[in-house]
């Protein structure tokens, strides 16, 4: 699963990265500890649309860094807190599961992070991990989001949710958890965020193991359990109590 991750880079760096227009308004913030309900940045791709809201579709899609709340609330849903039980969606069941398969096939997102965070059992204790990329680099996942109003006032401001995709674990990190977010390989993002593409099944894969084995994992401070902490020394590596490869940094 992914129920926290880091995201700190700024705007321009993030538009720069992802070759982006900026939508955001100045309301992106560093956060070394998402957790669901925030509102954070997402990279979505869509054609634009005239003065009455029609798309036009014969305009080529443009990509934009937006805001977008975590945990999904489908656009039928009575109430937006069904929001905090769909942070996650499994990629081999997005297909077919009515909260998620409108938005698979045609409102995809990505979701820039530093890293995420997982935690390992050991007995009774859980050891945090904060597995990243190398270098500079945002990590990717893949996302689906949609647009919810209340049936009762349609002049409400639209609430933009999204939900990140995750897929079974691969290499090194099925020895932290089962499940992990599914890591959208940059080669892959414009067919991913395509909003004329509504089939991506073939996306819908754990990446390869050439990606998974780049990322490293990082044992941190349990600093990180408590959602009001948020600071860069969330992801400082801290030494383990015993040596063992799986501390061991990505091809070392």
């Amino acid at each position: 699963m992914c129920g926290r991750y880091a995201a700190t880079k700024d705007p321009a760096a993030l538009i720069d990265e992802f070759a982006a227009v900026d939508l955001t308004e100045g309301r992106v913030r560093t956060d070394h500890n998402v957790a669901p309900t925030k509102v954070v940045p997402t990279i979505v791709q869509r054609h634009p649309r005239d003065a009455d809201g029609a798309v036009l579709e014969d305009e080529p899609a443009v990509r934009s860094l937006r805001m977008m709340r975590w945990g999904l609330v489908p656009f039928w849903a009575k109430d937006p807190g069904v929001g905090s039980k769909m942070i996650n969606t499994r990629a081999e069941t997005a297909k077919e599961k009515p909260s998620f398969k409108k938005a698979v096939s045609a409102r995809r997102c990505l979701v820039p992070a530093d890293g995420w965070y997982e935690w390992r059992r050991d007995g009774k204790e859980k050891q945090p991990f904060f597995m990243t990329g190398p270098g500079d680099e945002s990590l990717a996942f893949a996302g689906i989001w949609e647009t919810w109003r209340p049936k009762d006032d349609k002049e409400a401001d639209p609430l933009i949710t999204f939900s990140v995709i995750t897929t079974d674990s691969v290499g090194r990190l099925t020895d932290i958890h089962h499940r992990m977010p599914l890591l959208m390989p940059r080669e892959k993002w414009d067919t991913w965020l395509d909003p004329d593409l509504a089939d991506v099944t073939d996306l819908l894969v754990p990446p390869p193991a050439d990606l998974v084995d780049t990322i490293e994992l990082r044992p941190v401070s349990s600093l990180v359990n408590n959602v009001r902490n948020n600071g860069p020394e969330l992801v400082d590596r801290v030494e383990p109590v015993a040596e063992s490869p799986l501390f061991e940094l990505p091809n070392s």
